[in-house]
C-alpha cells in the first residue's frame, strides 16, 4: 500500500521540490498551501505522515498540529515540522505539541528531509 504524505507548506518552490522527490521514492503526495486546507486534508485523507510548515497563511502550523493531536482519529498520524523558525522555544513547543521531529529548513536538503520521513515511517 502506498504511503501518502501530506505536505502543508505555502512556499510553492519548496513544496513542489519535496513532492517530486517523494513521488520518485514511490510515495503518494498531497499538498496544502495553508493551515485550514491542511486540517481539512488531514481529516479527509488520513495521510500516513504530515510534513508541516509553521509559518502559514491563516492558521499557523502550531495550531494545525494542535488540532491534529487533539483529535483521537488523527492523533496517531506522525507530524514532522519543517520550518524556518529555529528558536529553541519554537522547537520545544512543536515537540511538546506532539511532532515526531523538528527540521529547520536551512539545515536540511530536500534529500535529507526525505530520509527523515523514511526513518519515521520505518
Amino acid at each position: 500500500m502506498a504511503k501518502n504524505i501530506l505536505i502543508i507548506e505555502d512556499d510553492k518552490f519548496l513544496r513542489e521540490l519535496i513532492a517530486q522527490k517523494l513521488i520518485k521514492e514511490g510515495y503518494e503526495v498531497s499538498e496544502a498551501v495553508d493551515g485550514e486546507e491542511g486540517i481539512k486534508k488531514v481529516k479527509d485523507e488520513k495521510p500516513t505522515l504530515v510534513l508541516l510548515d509553521l509559518i502559514l497563511p491563516g492558521i499557523d502550523g502550531f495550531e494545525v498540529l494542535g488540532k491534529i493531536k487533539e483529535d483521537p482519529g488523527l492523533s496517531p498520524i506522525p507530524v514532522i515540522i519543517l520550518s524556518n523558525l529555529g528558536q529553541k522555544e519554537d522547537v520545544e513547543k512543536g515537540l511538546k505539541l506532539g511532532a515526531v521531529d523538528y527540521l529547520i529548513k536551512a539545515h536540511f536538503t530536500p534529500g535529507e528531509i526525505i530520509d527523515k520521513i523514511k526513518n519515521v515511517l520505518k
